[in-house]
Order: C-alpha cells, then structure tokens, then sequence
C-alpha cells in the first residue's frame, strides 16, 4: 500500500473535520462526518442530484485500509481525497469512543421539500419536535426498511447530520430523500396537497392501530408524525393530522419507545399498501 501519509493532530484537514462535530461549522461548509465501513460505503455510491459523490475525503487508518481496501480504492475512484493517518490522529477526527478506521467528509443529502411532494410519496415518516439524535437516526432507519418514500424532520427537530443521528441511520440516510427544517404546518400541508393521508402517531390517539387495519383505511398514500418520546406531540401538531392514532398494547408494557412505534407504524402502513389494491412488496429488512 506504501508508506501511509502521517497527518499532524494540527494538521488543517484534521481541525477542518473534526470542527465537522459542531453543527455550526457543519451548516456553513454543508458537510458532515460518516465514521465506518457501513456509512463509508454507502457514501461512496451516493451520488446527489448534481451528480456529485456524497464523499469528500476520507481518513483511514492503515490496518482500515488494508482490511476495507475495497471501500478506500471506491472512493479514491470516486475523487475523493484519501488521508492515511495513525490511530491517535483519526481518534481526533472521530466521534466514537472505539473509532472503526474510517471517517468520511460528506456533502450535505438533504433534498427540497417540494421534490420530495412532486414525486408522489406514498409513505413518508415525519419526525416532529424529536430531539434526541439517536432516535432520529433509528426512525429513519426503520423508514429506510419499510420502504419509504422519504423522512421529513421539522424545523423543531434536530439536526440530521449530527454524529449521533447519522450512526444510529447506519446508511440508511444515503438511500432515500430527506427533507430537513420543513414547519410542521408546511409539512402537513404539503403531504395533504399532494393525496397523501396524514396520521399523527400518540399513546394517547382516538384511533386504533389495528381498527384502523381492520377498516381498510391504510392503504392509501400515507405520512405519519412522530414525536418526541418524552412528552409526545404537542396538541396543535396532533389537531393538523387527519387521525391521531395509538399503537395498541396488548400487554402490560406502559408504553412503546418512539423507534420501536415508528416501526410498528410504518410497517403497518408498509404492508397495508403492498396488500391487494396497494403497491408493490416492501423489501425485508
């Protein structure tokens, strides 16, 4: 492979990345960090509208380029620029406590809303007032494996390309559109004026998950709004939705945590549209 290139701790590529961390430096340069092999590889084969490849640059290790030689030799095809660093240097770089070998400088993915309604969605997560970043990820993750059509995150939300968000996706933000910073009322709107049903998911919902299975009413385009998992949807998102609905328990369980009901959810919805009438299989996760 050839004597690796050792990069300074002070080295400006590496204080340029690691400033990546905070979200105002990654707002003003429109770029985020993607650590492992999982979201590296995927970064590689993403390229945006303009045709462009997501991947920028990308810190390795040299037992990381050894071991993923096929994910380093993809993105230096790609143009990215290939920084070779020892573990100490990369650890400055990365967000993990047990860095992987890869840190990938990435564009921002995040598409026009109106993009996202001109295509004619037929199931979108809406993620409103969701605050923690690991739940954001995993919700999109979840949206990613039941087929969405695309994530929207409110202007109360956090912020997508946080560290945190973007490993919990694990890839799944490279595979489909992503809408960030849309007002709940816009949002709302927007799907309604496009034919799409919107639901707002609460414990506390008038409507039942399996009735409203059970009455046909699911096949159809449909967003769901999820909340925060502290204290859920605030009632003036919940009154913009066309039905605010409740994932049933069966059991004794208190409550279900806001991934694993995003999950529930869409997979409903997921399978409703791929019945007879709906759309096409989903694909298994």
């Amino acid at each position: 492979m050839g004597t690796p290139e050792l990069i300074s701790p002070r080295s400006p590529r590496v204080v340029a990345a690691r400033r990546l961390a905070k979200r105002n430096f990654r707002s003003k340069e429109r770029l985020f960090l993607a650590e492992g092999p999982q979201a590296v590889r995927e970064a590689v084969g993403h390229r945006g509208g303009d045709g462009r490849a997501a991947l920028v640059e990308l810190f390795t290790t040299v037992e990381a380029a050894e071991r993923y030689a096929d994910i380093v030799e993809a993105a230096r095809a790609s143009g990215a620029r290939i920084h070779h660093a020892p573990d100490p240097v990369l650890a400055e770089v990365s967000q993990t406590v047990t860095p992987q070998g890869l840190v990938g400088v990435c564009r921002f993915l995040d598409a026009p809303f109106e993009e996202i309604l001109a295509a004619g969605p037929r199931l979108v997560a809406v993620l409103a007032h969701v605050r923690d970043p690991g739940n954001a990820g995993t919700v999109l993750r979840c949206a990613d494996a039941a087929g969405a059509d695309a994530v929207v995150l409110t202007d109360a939300s956090v912020d997508l390309y946080n560290p945190k968000s973007v490993r919990a996706s694990v890839g799944s933000l490279f595979h489909l559109p992503v809408a960030v910073g849309v007002p709940v009322e816009r949002a709302v709107s927007g799907l309604r004026g496009a034919g799409v049903r919107v639901l707002a998911a609460d414990g506390a919902g008038a409507d039942d998950l399996d009735g409203e299975l059970d009455a046909g009413n699911m096949s159809g385009p449909t967003a769901w709004i999820f909340g925060n998992e502290a204290w859920g949807l605030p009632e003036e998102t919940r009154a913009l939705a066309d039905a605010v609905v409740r994932v049933p328990i069966h059991g004794r369980a208190e409550s279900l945590n806001l991934a694993t009901a995003a999950a529930v959810c869409l997979y409903a919805s997921a399978r409703a549209q791929r019945s007879p009438g709906g759309r096409a299989a989903v694909p298994a996760c």
